[in-house]
C-alpha cells in the first residue's frame, strides 16, 4: 500500500492542475470570461482604444465599490465580473466613442481572500478567483501534510449565512458560524454534501495529528500519530507497536494521562491479558495517552533460571569425556 503522504500529494496534484494557483497580492491578469465577481480592495486595468484619458495604470476599486474613471465617472464595479465590467464601460463610453473597444483585467485580487491554516502544504492567505469548494481551496494550498489531524474546522462570517453543515454552531457573538469535516470522508468522497462552497473570509484549518505513546516490553515503542482518526483505543495502540514482547506483563498494563492543570499524570490500570481474551473491555485512549507495559518480574526469573540451567548443562557437555 502507497503511504498516506504520495497518495495525498498525487490527490491534490489533480486539482491544483485544474485550479487556478493561489494569489497572494501577484499580478495576475484574470480571462475576461472569468467568474471572479470583482470587490473593494481589488485593482483593473482598463484599456480602451482611442481613449488616451485612460491611464495605463490599475484602477483600485474603492470600499464602495466605486472605481473612478476620466470622463465616465464613478462606475460601480463591485459584483461584477470582468466580462460584465467591460459590457458596462462599452455602454458608458459610446457616449464619447462611436465603438468603444474596452479591455478590462484584474491586476491585483483582494477582495475575496480565505484563510487556510495548520497542516497544510502551503499555510496563508489564498483569494477565491470565482466559486471554489472546500477541496478545491485544500488542492490551492497544496493539500494536507503527513501529519495532518482528521477533521477541516471552519469559520464563517454570519453574513455569508451559516455553514451548511450538520452540527454547524454559532460562536458566543453570534458574528460567526463554525462547523467540522471528516478529512477522511472529503478525501474519499463518500459524503459529497460535505465540499460545500467556500465563501471569502474563510478561516480554514487542518489541525496537526495527535500523538500517543507506547512504552515498555512492547517489540516496537514509540509515539504513534493518530492521523485521520479521532482517538485510538489500548488494544489498536498496542497493534501499533507490533504486539507485546515475551517478557511483558500483560496484566498489569496501565495508561498513563495528563491531568489538566497539573504536572503529574493519572495512572489508568489495564488488563491486556483479560482484554486481549475477551474478558474485558477495551479502554480508549485520548491525545499524548502514555501506554506503558512493564516486565513480568516472574518472566524474568524464570528466564534467568532457564538461561542458568542452559549455561550449566553446556558446560558440564563439553567438561565430560
Amino acid at each position: 500500500m502507497l503511504p498516506r503522504a504520495i497518495i495525498l500529494a498525487g490527490f491534490f496534484a489533480i486539482f491544483a492542475a485544474a485550479a487556478p494557483a493561489g494569489d497572494t497580492g501577484a499580478s495576475t491578469p484574470v480571462s475576461p470570461k472569468s467568474s471572479y465577481r470583482l470587490g473593494p480592495d481589488d485593482q483593473v486595468t482598463i484599456r480602451i482604444v482611442e481613449a488616451d484619458e485612460i491611464p495605463d495604470k490599475p484602477f483600485r476599486i474603492d470600499e464602495k465599490g466605486n472605481i473612478d474613471l476620466p470622463m465616465a465617472g464613478p462606475i460601480h464595479a463591485a459584483g461584477l465580473s470582468v466580462h460584465e465590467l467591460q459590457a458596462l464601460l462599452v455602454d458608458k463610453f459610446r457616449v464619447f466613442i462611436r465603438e468603444p473597444q474596452v479591455t478590462v483585467f484584474v491586476s491585483e485580487m483582494r477582495s475575496q481572500p480565505v484563510s487556510v491554516l495548520g497542516a497544510v502544504l502551503t499555510p496563508g492567505v489564498h483569494q477565491l478567483q470565482g466559486h471554489k469548494t472546500l477541496i478545491e481551496v485544500l488542492s490551492l494550498a497544496g493539500g494536507p501534510r503527513a501529519d495532518a489531524g482528521y477533521c477541516v474546522k471552519i469559520t464563517r462570517r454570519m453574513e455569508w449565512g451559516p455553514i451548511p453543515l450538520p452540527g454547524a454552531t454559532t460562536d458566543p457573538t453570534g458574528n460567526y458560524s463554525i462547523a467540522e469535516v471528516s478529512l477522511k470522508s472529503l478525501l474519499e468522497a463518500t459524503n459529497p454534501p460535505e465540499n460545500i462552497p467556500v465563501m471569502p473570509d474563510d478561516v480554514l484549518t487542518i489541525p496537526a495529528a495527535e500523538t500517543i505513546y507506547v512504552i515498555g516490553d512492547v517489540r516496537k515503542s514509540g509515539g504513534f500519530v493518530l492521523g485521520e482518526r479521532p482517538s485510538v483505543t489500548a488494544l489498536q495502540a498496542l497493534a501499533m507497536a507490533e504486539g507485546l514482547s515475551q517478557m511483558a506483563s500483560a496484566s498489569d498494563a496501565r495508561i498513563l494521562r495528563t491531568t489538566p492543570g497539573s504536572p503529574n499524570r493519572t495512572e489508568i490500570p489495564v488488563d491486556l491479558k483479560k482484554i486481549l481474551a475477551g474478558r474485558a473491555s477495551d479502554i480508549a485512549m485520548q491525545a499524548n495517552d502514555i501506554l506503558f507495559v512493564p516486565t513480568s518480574n516472574m518472566k524474568r526469573l524464570s528466564s534467568r533460571a532457564l538461561d542458568a540451567m542452559v549455561n550449566a548443562g553446556a558446560g558440564l557437555a563439553i567438561y565430560h569425556p
